[in-house]
């Protein structure tokens, strides 16, 4: 909101773009160039959010001041194109400038999520897991509270290959249920679910990790007669 407010063009952004960056989980940003030359400045920036879908979307900025001496504008456009005949507008001098940045500083890209998440009651969603969950070692309470502010999360399945023991037919799955927090973090509970219980009922564990989550399952096997 404040790079739109200062931008003196931001009523000539698509309809679109202002609905994604309602919608953003988290932000960087960073000087592109840069020149300096006789009383008069040039510089452009590069916005980028991290969008609930796992995309990215970016802004440039560009920065100038008309005349020397007199407050910077601030002009804002969706692609590279436009900041470049946007710049090409600008009245600076042609001789050497006093700084310049000649090379161009770039971001690194913001990572992709691992999943294709869903919003959907996801903070319910890992409370109720943790609810259910009957081991003692599950996830803690500061565990708990990190999930607490997920905006999207899924599931997939890891592993579901139903066994056959000597006395019973014994079945173990194990979901990844995966959350996409509100600052664009990525966190993942393990859930084993099974029957390898003295009376055959169905029991569900949570785990933080998957390696934790799969030797729970050995060992659980190893305790079926």
């Amino acid at each position: 909101m404040r790079l739109l407010g200062r931008a003196l063009n931001s009523f000539e952004l698509p309809d679109e773009t202002i609905r994604l960056l309602d919608c953003a989980l988290a932000y960087d940003g960073s000087l592109h160039s840069a020149h300096h030359s006789a009383g008069l400045h040039r510089e452009t920036y590069r916005h980028t959010w991290l969008l609930a879908d796992g995309s990215a979307l970016t802004l440039w900025e560009l920065v100038h001041n008309p005349a020397p001496g007199s407050e910077p504008q601030h002009e804002v456009y969706v692609d590279e194109e436009e900041l470049r005949t946007a710049t090409a507008r600008l009245a600076l001098p042609p001789e050497t400038p006093d700084f310049e940045l000649a090379v161009q500083v770039r971001l690194s890209p913001v990572p992709a999520p691992r999943h294709a998440y869903v919003p959907d009651a996801s903070a319910d969603h890992a409370r109720r897991l943790l609810r259910r969950a009957e081991n003692t070692d599950r996830p803690g309470a500061d565990l708990a509270a990190l999930l607490s502010t997920a905006s999207a999360h899924q599931i997939t399945q890891a592993f579901g290959v139903p066994g056959r023991t000597s006395r019973a037919r014994i079945g173990f799955s194990l979901y990844e249920h995966a959350f996409l927090l509100h600052d664009g973090a990525e966190v993942s509970l393990w859930e084993v679910e099974h029957t390898a219980t003295p009376d055959g009922r169905h029991m569900c564990e949570v785990y933080d990790s998957e390696d934790t989550a799969r030797l729970a399952m050995e060992r659980r096997a190893a305790q079926v007669p």
